[in-house]
C-alpha cells in the first residue's frame, strides 16, 4: 500500500525502468529486464497503459511511497535497484 498522502513524482518513471518484469507487457512480450525502460513508458515518463486492461498486474501493484521514491528520481532509481539485486 502507498503513504497516505505520498503522490508518484511526475517525470520520474523508476517503477518502469528499474524493476525487471518477468508478465508479458505489450510490445514486450517476454516483459523486461531489470535496468530498462519499458516501451510502454512516454517522453515524459509516463505509462501509456495507466488505467488499462493491458496494463500488467504487476504495475498496478506499485506505489508511490517515501521508502520506494525516496527525494528524487535518481535515488527511486537507486532504491529500485538495490531491490531488485536483493531480490534476485
Amino acid at each position: 500500500m502507498g503513504d497516505a498522502g505520498f503522490q508518484c513524482r511526475v517525470g520520474c518513471g523508476a517503477c518502469c525502468i528499474a524493476p525487471s518484469i518477468g508478465s508479458p507487457i505489450p510490445g514486450m512480450p517476454a516483459g523486461k529486464p531489470a535496468g530498462v525502460a519499458c516501451v510502454q513508458l512516454d517522453e515524459h515518463y509516463r505509462c501509456r497503459l495507466f488505467g488499462q486492461p493491458e496494463r500488467p498486474l504487476v504495475c498496478g501493484q506499485f506505489k508511490a511511497e517515501a521508502s520506494m521514491c525516496g527525494s528524487s528520481r535518481e535515488e527511486a532509481l537507486e532504491v529500485i535497484r538495490v531491490l531488485e539485486e536483493q531480490t534476485r
